[in-house]
Formats: C-alpha cells, sequence, structure tokens
C-alpha cells in the first residue's frame, strides 16, 4: 500500500508560513493533482513528501509508515522537478556507461541488455527520439530535458511519483502525447502519483481527484467533476473559471 497522508503539517521559511497545517490524504495508486496560484505551497508539498524539507510539525506517512526522519534514499519516491536537475555531464542514454537515463538501473546493478531494453521503452513512452541519445542536457531544447526528466524518474518504478509542474516547456503536440503516456505509466506500474500543476486542462484530464490549495491549506479536495461544477466556495470557483478558456468544450460551464 503506497497511501500518502500528511497530518496537520506545518513548514515555515523564516516568518513565511508556505504550508499551514495541511491535512492530505493521497490513496493508493491514485493519480492526484495539486492546483493553486503561484506561492499557495505546492511545491513545498511535495518536497515535504520526498523528505528534501523537514516539517516544522506534523507527520508525513507513506504506506503507513511514518517518514519524518527517513532519509530521501528509502522513502521510494521519485521526484520530477521543473529545472529538470538531469545529469550536465552525462548523456540521454547509454547501455554501457552512465548516462541521465541508465543512472538509475546502474547503480542497482542492473545487467547491460536489461538496462538497454527498459532504457529504450521508457524512451518510447515519452517520446525521446533515439537521434537525442547521445546528447549531453547542453544539446537539448527545454522540452527534450524536460522528457528526459521524466523517463529518468519512472526508469525505476517508485512506490510514488511526484511531478512538480513537467510539462511547462513541452510543445502542445508533445503536450497530448506525453500527458497520454504519464497516464499510461501510472495505470502499468501501479505507483500513487502527485502531481503539480498550473494548467488546469492538465488536471482536469489527468487527475482521478484535485487538491486546490490557497495560502499554504487545502481549500477543497474532489474529483474534476466536483471541482469544477460544485465549488466549495468564490476562491475555487474563481480560480478555475480563470482557466475556463483552455479546457474542452464539453467541461465548460453552460448558461
Amino acid at each position: 500500500m503506497n497511501q500518502v497522508v500528511l497530518d496537520r503539517v506545518t513548514k515555515r521559511f523564516g516568518k513565511v508560513v508556505a504550508v499551514n497545517n495541511l491535512s492530505l490524504e493521497v490513496k493508493d495508486r491514485e493519480f492526484l493533482v495539486i492546483v493553486g496560484p503561484s506561492g499557495c505551497g505546492k511545491t513545498t508539498t511535495l518536497r515535504l513528501i520526498a523528505g528534501l524539507e523537514d516539517p516544522d510539525s506534523g507527520d508525513v506517512y507513506i504506506g503507513g509508515e511514518l517518514m519524518n526522519d527517513v532519509d530521501v534514499s528509502k522513502r521510494g519516491v521519485h521526484m520530477v522537478f521543473p529545472s529538470f536537475a538531469l545529469w550536465p555531464h552525462m548523456r540521454v542514454m547509454d547501455e554501457k556507461g552512465f548516462s541521465n537515463l541508465s543512472f538509475p538501473l546502474k547503480v542497482r546493478q542492473w545487467m547491460g541488455d536489461r538496462i538497454k531494453s527498459r532504457m529504450l521503452e521508457v524512451s518510447q513512452k515519452v517520446g525521446i527520439e533515439e537521434s537525442l541519445f547521445k546528447r549531453k542536457p547542453s544539446q537539448l531544447s527545454e522540452g527534450q530535458k524536460q522528457k528526459v526528466a521524466i523517463g529518468r524518474a519512472i526508469v525505476v518504478v517508485p512506490r510514488v511519483l511526484l511531478m512538480d509542474d513537467p510539462m511547462t516547456n513541452i510543445d502542445p503536440p508533445s503536450r497530448l502525447q506525453v500527458r497520454e503516456e504519464i497516464m499510461k505509466v501510472h495505470r502499468q506500474v501501479n505507483t500513487t502519483t502527485i502531481y503539480v500543476t498550473h494548467n488546469m486542462a492538465d488536471a482536469m484530464a489527468l487527475a482521478d481527484r484535485i487538491a486546490v490549495m490557497r495560502d499554504g491549506a487545502v481549500v477543497q479536495v474532489g474529483t474534476p467533476e466536483e471541482i469544477y461544477h460544485q465549488p466549495l466556495d468564490s476562491f475555487v470557483s474563481g480560480f478555475v473559471r480563470s482557466y475556463e478558456a483552455a479546457l474542452p468544450p464539453s467541461w465548460r460551464k453552460t448558461a
């Protein structure tokens, strides 16, 4: 069971309260999308789950196990960062040596043929063209870097996959493909996925449930239909409607 629970979690940076007494339950194998305005605490929430930040108060659980004092490397959590965080000196793919895609497999001592097979499978899933395999990050576009970052995060199946606005720089045609592949991977590997985005169309297309945040706290959690058609208050309604033009016509409110 890879359920994620945050129980009354607070995180401060000096006088700034980034996450404020936040309680949230993410079901095992659920795809939860967190939305909200900039500065509302979305990314800090992901970093608390990953162990990249320590809560000032409250508890973080994964699979029923308290994670507050568990090292990042032992949580079984992989994260896709908006800054990519790729190894600058490594190529995209190299089944014989260390590369951005093979690194997680090499450190787990996978054999060469198995590494190659898995990297090719992942590359196809996220749309990494063969012509990019020998390139280093400095030779990639922003969208290409993003695809490699997503590929590296899923090359070894995580207990929990955290994605911080991973499609920000991906072009629209590839965005639809990557969106489909992210959902396909989520379903195939039965992982719990928590995804942060500003893109309401992505949220509506991907989420089992959506959590709307404001000022470090969760305002409403519900299915896309509930968030859209039954907003809890004027903030949720206003936030959703501000992105209404980007939603498919079938989602838009009718008079």
